[in-house]
């Protein structure tokens, strides 16, 4: 099995400068690849107070240039809110700079600002998605492409750049509802389950997924990603410990942000259930512990779990030792899952 480091909107507004802020992304990624990471991600929001964040085009090819082999992937890119065409040339480009090391992941989106600050509706996310997605593919692998959509135009359209990777990088999906877990499987994508969703709904919607699949006759897919806040210690208690200091201010924003959405379970637990947020969704424990709740995940059909070790207000130094601890006690049996 495999394990990612994933960097979310985590820096509070004005805790730290912003030139550090990123000299300290890059060593937490240096950091990652000495531990035996194999992917680095990177997430994308805008206008995302209280929190500051950087993007994750220029942020990915810097990195790229980065000693090693790590996937560098976008985990998860807002696709909705953006144009496919400078999406598909943008993947191209730094499918290019990385050398085949790029995982395109991408998510619909929750938060009413964004789509508001980037000119579109939020309520057509879920067809702006399947749509951008079928027309970026076509760019990657025909030599014209005219489509005329429902929500985008092209036509005679000849991409002025091809990804490394052929026929195109793997596409990672986020889902969280059913429905949105029916469209990943009728597009045949990787199924991406994000941070909050308990076993039991997790067990529910991969055989959602795998139904949607079959009916659209696509096959099923050799991998599929979790993602999971992190925290692990040397003894359970002072994992717990450090579970509790770590969610609550992150959790009240997602609340604040509306990520519960329609799931009226997870809306509970991310406004204010944190105990069973921790007990049903988390990794806590020790490594022993840790590793053993990664294999239910792997015995789930889990190929990748991407992993949270970074919250608000966390010393560098703490995230580094946390980093080099993860490697040493945790991800080489991962590696052996």
């Amino acid at each position: 099995m495999r394990v990612g480091y994933h960097v979310g909107h985590v820096v509070l507004r004005e805790t730290l400068d912003l030139q550090q802020q990123w000299q300290d992304h890059l060593g937490q990624f240096r950091a990652a690849a000495d531990a035996g990471f194999d992917a680095f991600c990177w997430g994308h929001h805008l206008l995302i107070d209280p929190f500051q964040h950087f993007q994750p085009w220029p942020i990915l090819a810097r990195l790229a240039a980065e000693p090693g082999n790590m996937k560098l992937a976008t985990s998860v890119l807002l696709l909705p809110l953006l144009n496919p065409v400078d999406v598909a040339e943008q993947v191209a480009t730094l499918d290019h700079i990385c050398e085949g090391r790029f995982i395109l992941g991408v998510g619909l989106g929750y938060r009413p600002e964004e789509f508001e600050a980037m000119g579109t509706s939020m309520a057509h996310r879920g067809s702006r998605i399947t749509e951008a997605l079928r027309l970026m593919r076509r760019l990657w692998t025909e030599d014209e492409v005219t489509h005329h959509g429902e929500h985008f135009q092209v036509t005679n359209a000849r991409p002025t750049a091809r990804p490394y990777q052929k026929p195109y990088p793997k596409v990672w999906q986020a889902a969280m509802s059913d429905p949105a877990v029916r469209r990943v499987g009728r597009e045949g994508d990787i199924l991406y389950v994000g941070p909050a969703q308990s076993k039991a709904t997790i067990r529910h919607q991969i055989d959602v997924y795998h139904r949607a699949l079959e009916k659209s006759g696509k096959p099923i897919p050799e991998d599929m990603v979790i993602v999971r806040e992190y925290f692990c210690a040397p003894t359970h208690e002072k994992a717990l410990a450090k579970a509790k200091g770590g969610v609550v201010k992150k959790y009240e924003v997602y609340a604040q942000h509306g990520l519960g959405g329609t799931d009226e379970v997870l809306t509970r637990k991310v406004t204010g259930d944190h105990e069973s947020l921790m007990d049903d969704t988390f990794l806590i424990g020790t490594p022993d512990e840790c590793i053993r709740q990664i294999n239910e995940y792997k015995q789930m059909g889990f190929t990748d779990v991407m992993i949270r070790l970074f919250y608000p207000d966390m010393p560098q130094s703490e995230v580094l030792e946390y980093i080099d601890f993860t490697g040493q006690e945790v991800i080489p049996a991962i590696h052996k899952l």
